[in-house]
């Protein structure tokens, strides 16, 4: 009897595979005449083969996008997308990556461990250029991640349900085995960061080819904020590398690294209009951090502006086709600080980080599997502890809440990852400043939060998953 059971829950686990697989089918051909309202069908589909959180995160998208500017980016991304990307991106890492393995990321949880959305990792830190207060500045140029090495990662990401990779550097066009990687992994998706100098057609071409990697390419502003942060000419040859990307339809975005002196720049409606038309479909704002080359407090952007990138970023979701991201006033999105939870930094020595900005570690991949690390005493720490504030919009263990990275240091045997990683908590400046800053930012931002906890109340809060993992289920 328990056999015939056995063969019947096989049996309907392989019809529903089929299912799936024609659901796919035809989603992908539905993205060459995609329009709003084959954008919600879309989402209909992908709702169809989603369980549990996917299913619920599908349907609220589905909800909001019909009648949004949302639904003008989807149709300007896909259509400027070449083939075999759409293909990807709606298969590997939407249909695969995010819905169906997120089983995996279950199974993950119920034996101990956890699954980062996103394994980010440094192949190499040599670089081409020498940005002012650049977060990687010091670390060691010598070492580059053995390929076996990272192929290995890459595989128990897989295993383990993680949606994407995230390529950092250095510059990651520097690492040989780049293209390799990307063409063993085909069902893998990667965002590759890199400052554009080295995008040649014929690796244009080679991406194009390949499908499964969208760039990010990074920018200060216009020529003036970006050429005195990088180098001269550098502007010139970012937007050069976009123009090619457009032609030959490879998806990308922009990132940048948020000062005082930018700030005002890359949130004008000028700059914004000119990614859109040079084609990029996203653009990441990252803080300023007094850490790695030369911290320096007078470049982090003040609490003021930070509170001004945040009622920008609400307009232009409202009224422009790109994806803004901030990656500090999006926080609570995710539930706060993702360090070591959503998010992990594998360095070119090997130490697995935090996060990008935290250049701690106690594990390092070439000793241990990707798994061993999520689980270890340090990441496992930081989950106990996130959020660090009951105001999401301050996730931050080092500006927001300094006393969290403070106490961790003390408390756990920490290896640094590059030599003055810890000015942030030993220099005296640099701790009293941070001290100033957090208590400006902390009183800055009560009402705003007291009225995005209101919106999120009104969509049915963050998530039910990640409530329960933030204890207020």
């Amino acid at each position: 009897m328990a056999d015939k059971k056995n063969t019947f829950s096989s049996l309907v686990e392989k019809i529903k595979e089929v299912s799936k697989k024609l659901i796919i089918e035809q989603i992908v051909a539905i993205l060459p005449s995609i329009s709003k309202n084959n954008f919600v069908r879309i989402l209909s589909l992908y709702e169809k083969i989603s369980s549990g959180e996917s299913k619920k995160v599908i349907a609220a998208i589905k909800s909001t996008f019909k009648d949004s500017i949302a639904g003008d980016l989807i149709v300007r991304g896909i259509k400027n997308t070449n083939a075999k990307a759409r293909k990807k991106i709606a298969v590997d890492l939407i249909a695969d990556g995010i819905i169906l393995r997120d089983k995996k990321r279950l199974e993950e949880e119920k034996k101990g461990g956890f699954t980062p959305f996103t394994v980010l990792f440094s192949p190499t830190m040599r670089c081409n250029l020498r940005c002012k207060g650049c977060y990687a500045g010091n670390y060691s140029q010598a070492d580059d991640l053995p390929y076996e090495v990272v192929d290995r990662m890459v595989t128990e990401a897989e295993e383990i349900g993680v949606a994407f990779m995230t390529v950092l550097g250095g510059e990651p066009f520097m690492w040989e085995h780049l293209f390799t990687l990307l063409e063993k992994h085909p069902h893998m998706y990667f965002q590759i960061y890199t400052n554009s100098t080295l995008l040649t057609r014929e690796r244009v071409k080679k991406i194009r080819q390949l499908g499964n990697a969208a760039l990010m390419l990074s920018i200060e502003g216009f020529e003036k904020e970006t050429d005195e942060r990088r180098h001269p000419g550098i502007y010139k040859k970012v937007l050069a590398a976009m123009d090619l990307l457009r032609e030959e339809k490879v998806p990308f975005g922009y990132s940048v690294a948020v000062t005082q002196q930018n700030e005002p720049v890359v949130t004008s409606d000028e700059f914004i209009d000119l990614m859109i038309e040079k084609g990029a479909l996203i653009g990441w704002m990252f803080l300023y951090m007094p850490v790695g080359m030369d911290p320096d407090l007078s470049l982090m952007p003040t609490p003021e502006q930070r509170l001004h990138m945040l009622e920008f970023n609400k307009r232009i979701r409202q009224t422009k086709p790109i994806l803004v991201i901030d990656f500090w006033n999006d926080a609570p999105f995710v539930g706060g600080c993702i360090a070591g939870k959503y998010y992990v930094h594998i360095t070119s020595q090997g130490w697995a980080e935090p996060c990008i900005f935290s250049h701690v570690a106690q594990d390092n991949i070439k000793e241990k599997s990707l798994r061993q690390i999520m689980r270890s005493e340090l990441f496992s720490e930081l989950r106990r502890r996130q959020p660090y504030n009951d105001n999401l919009f301050l996730p931050c263990m080092w500006i927001d809440n300094p006393e969290v990275s403070r106490d961790l240091h003390a408390k756990l045997n920490l290896h640094l990852t590059h030599p003055g990683a810890d000015d942030i908590l030993k220099k005296e400046h640099l701790r009293e400043g941070l001290n100033k800053y957090s208590t400006r930012v902390k009183a800055l931002y009560e009402k705003e939060w007291i009225k995005e906890k209101e919106a999120l109340d009104k969509k049915g809060g963050v998530s039910d998953r990640l409530m329960k993992k933030l204890g207020n289920d």
